[in-house]
């Protein structure tokens, strides 16, 4: 009994510093924050899950994909299932990344992203307007808008947009009917954004590192990641070259 008291006195004088339980602790202290405090220190690479592109992900895979540091966002994009399916593939994927600090965004789909608990939503030009979808979501929730020049760009600052996806950059299978900008126009948005924006449009390992040459710290990527041979380390890659030029 004495011995047992003494003990108890000893782990109460010199708690035992596991690293397992340090990494839980700040992990749940990150995730109390919401969804737009969380996006302002978020640096990994934003994952768009591009409907069929990752028709051969299971949700254990995706869920592999993100469970580091280095996909700080992922994006689900289906622009050919039906509002329902994508619905309930929405839940499902949430509840698979929601103990990750990745956030998960749905694309264009307001009503989906409040129904699935998703942590934001991502929106075209053309799609819903950032104030109706903030009334919907909430003001804890984020809001990203696609722009192609400063101009949009600046717009969606003023209207309250929680970040930008700026491009193409690059000419890109997956927007066929745009034109591509070029990184200097996207590296304009340096000095003229205060919020997160996100370099999108064919980047990969090939030239990811120009693009972080030219000042841009944040980029978004599809088929550089789902139809790579090692997925996992296509993250890796992507995210080495990213940082090279980052001195923050």
């Amino acid at each position: 009994m004495k011995l047992r008291r003494s003990l108890l006195k000893k782990s109460r004088l010199y708690p035992v510093r596991s690293p397992v339980l340090r990494a839980t602790t700040s992990r749940r202290g990150y995730l109390a924050k919401s969804p737009r405090e969380r996006l302002a220190t978020s640096n990994g690479v934003y994952l768009i899950l591009d409907k069929p592109k990752f028709y051969r992900f299971s949700l254990k895979k995706i869920r592999s994909l993100v469970a580091g540091k280095k996909v700080g966002l992922i994006q689900l994009r289906d622009k050919y299932g039906s509002k329902s399916d994508v619905l309930k593939f929405a839940i499902r994927l949430a509840k698979e990344v929601a103990s990750t600090k990745t956030l998960f965004i749905i694309n264009d789909y307001v009503d989906i992203a409040f129904a699935a608990k998703a942590d934001g939503v991502h929106l075209g030009q053309g799609d819903l307007s950032l104030i109706k979808a903030r009334k919907i979501l909430g003001k804890n929730k984020i809001i990203g808008i696609s722009c192609h020049n400063l101009s949009q760009a600046l717009k969606a600052q003023e209207e309250g947009a929680d970040y930008i996806g700026i491009g193409p950059i690059y000419a890109t299978a997956t927007k066929p009917g745009y034109k591509a900008i070029g990184l200097k126009a996207a590296a304009e948005l340096k000095t003229k954004i205060k919020i997160p924006y996100f370099a999108i449009g064919n980047i990969h390992e090939g030239n990811i590192e120009k693009v972080s040459a030219a000042g841009i710290r944040r980029v978004a990527v599809c088929r550089a990641i789902l139809e790579a041979k090692n997925p996992n380390l296509s993250v890796k890659g992507l995210y080495k070259k990213l940082k090279k030029y980052d001195t923050t």
